[in-house]
Order: C-alpha cells, then sequence, then structure tokens
C-alpha cells in the first residue's frame, strides 16, 4: 500500500475502532467530489441535522484503506470497479451500488499562459511551452487512466508522455497546474469549474476519447451507522442531490452533458 495510504490508515484506526458505532456518516471521496460532496454534506446535515465527515482523495487508495479496515460508512469512488471489488470481497452492500454520476475530463491552464485550449484541444499539449502536463496517478486514480486512454485516442501521447507529471490524486494535479508546476493539467471537470479556477483556459475532453468515468457510491458492510448512511446516499441520489452534482460539472448517468469539443 502507497505510504501516506497506510499513515491515513493508522490514523484512522486510531480515532475509530473498527466496525464501532460512528457518530458522523464518515464519506470516503474521491478528489473530483471536492466541491460537490462539501456542498451535499453541508445540505444533508442542514436539513436533517446529521453530520457527514468526509475525507478526499484517490479512489484506490481509500479501495486500499477499506480492505484494511478503515472505519468509513460509504465510498464514493471514482470509478465503479474499486467499489464491485468491495463487494466481490464481501466488504459492501451490492444492493447498495448506485452509479451517482459520469465524470469528465478536461484540460486547464492558467489564462495567462496563452494556450488557446478551446481552439487547439489535444494540439496545446505540442506547444514547446508545455514542458509539464499534470494527470492524476494512472497507477490508482481513475481520472488518471482516463487522461492516458484519451491521450492514446489523440494519438499524442507517444509525443507527450515524457512531459507527464502525476499527482497523488486529481485535485494535487490540479494544483500543479495552478502552481506552474505544470503548465496544462488534464483534470476533473468539476474542478476546472470550481471558483478558484473558473478564470483559467479550459476545454472539455469529447467523452468519447475514454471509457466513461462512471461514479459509483456503495455503503461499506461495517459502516457504523448504517441507517444514517444509507440515508445520505439516498439524498444524493434525489433530485436536490443530482442537481448538486450536475451544477459542478457531473453527467447524469443515461444524459448527454451537451457540451462537447471538438479536437
Amino acid at each position: 500500500m502507497h505510504r501516506a495510504a497506510i499513515t491515513i490508515l493508522g490514523a484512522l484506526l486510531s480515532l475509530w475502532p473498527y466496525c464501532s458505532r460512528a457518530q458522523t456518516v464518515r464519506v470516503a471521496a474521491a478528489s473530483d467530489l471536492q466541491f460537490a460532496m462539501t456542498e451535499l454534506a453541508a445540505r444533508y446535515e442542514k436539513e436533517t441535522g446529521t453530520k457527514v465527515g468526509l475525507s478526499f482523495g484517490s479512489s484506490g487508495n481509500f479501495f486500499a484503506l477499506i480492505q484494511n479496515g478503515a472505519p468509513f460508512d460509504l465510498f464514493f469512488s471514482a470509478d465503479r470497479s474499486y467499489p464491485e471489488r468491495l463487494i466481490e470481497a464481501g466488504m459492501a452492500d451490492r444492493n447498495s451500488l448506485y452509479i451517482y454520476a459520469l465524470g469528465r475530463l478536461a484540460l486547464w491552464a492558467p489564462s495567462e499562459a496563452g494556450l488557446k485550449l478551446a481552439e487547439k484541444g489535444f494540439s496545446a499539449l505540442a506547444d514547446p511551452r508545455v514542458q509539464k502536463i499534470a494527470i492524476a496517478n494512472p497507477e490508482h486514480a481513475p481520472y488518471g487512466r482516463a487522461a492516458v486512454a484519451a491521450l492514446q485516442k489523440a494519438g499524442v501521447y507517444e509525443q507527450v508522455k515524457s512531459k507527464l507529471v502525476f499527482g497523488e490524486n486529481i485535485s494535487q494535479a490540479a494544483q500543479f497546474a495552478q502552481s506552474g508546476n505544470a503548465q496544462i493539467g488534464m483534470i476533473a471537470l468539476s474542478l476546472v469549474l470550481s471558483e478558484s479556477m473558473k478564470g483559467g483556459e479550459r476545454w472539455i475532453v469529447p467523452a468519447d476519447y475514454y471509457p466513461p468515468l462512471k461514479q459509483a457510491a456503495v455503503l461499506i458492510n461495517c459502516a457504523g451507522s448504517k441507517t444514517e448512511a444509507s440515508g445520505f446516499l439516498e439524498f444524493v441520489k434525489s433530485e436536490a442531490g443530482r442537481a448538486i452534482l450536475v451544477r459542478h460539472g457531473f453527467t447524469a448517468p443515461g444524459s448527454s452533458s451537451g457540451v462537447e469539443s471538438k479536437p
């Protein structure tokens, strides 16, 4: 397991005994949900009084943590494979599996860079001013794997692979681009639409350039408070919950975002 994941696991296990009753709904959420999930949790707490504790990170690291006993109640992954693997391992409730959104990839760069992402799309990656391209680590981040797939389909992967720098998760990849440690970030649209990144250039990668990012949630069998955790999941499924996700750049499963860009 990654060293950072081991550290987080140790802290979690020291605070909450395995399978103990939780005081709040403990949610492990993929980093692309940072803003959407914060709003969802705040809205749910206001309406029900139930507290929701949020932890953000890469889906693969959370998968490893939960396998090793981290006391989360719900897991919101950036794909469906990790929740399904927990179900197969007998650690999550098969009946609770829910595809809550389709994630989208986008290129982002600071506006002052003048890379004209909206006009050039993938071609901007070959600009000599672009020395580093930030993506999430494809070893454990679904958005990283989607980025690699998109670059391969666009026929530019071999050309730009030496420029790739990996963030521990999609949020860190976004930070690399914002800080100037990378000139372009290939990141989640949900982060690109956040207040801190709205001023940059962006280009939404066409959805057919990478396998669908079917983002799934699942109830952990060892949840400390299954009733409250199930209630929060039902809120995410509700019309109000879905509206929050769409507002933060996610596409509802089975629908079209209506926002496409040609390469």
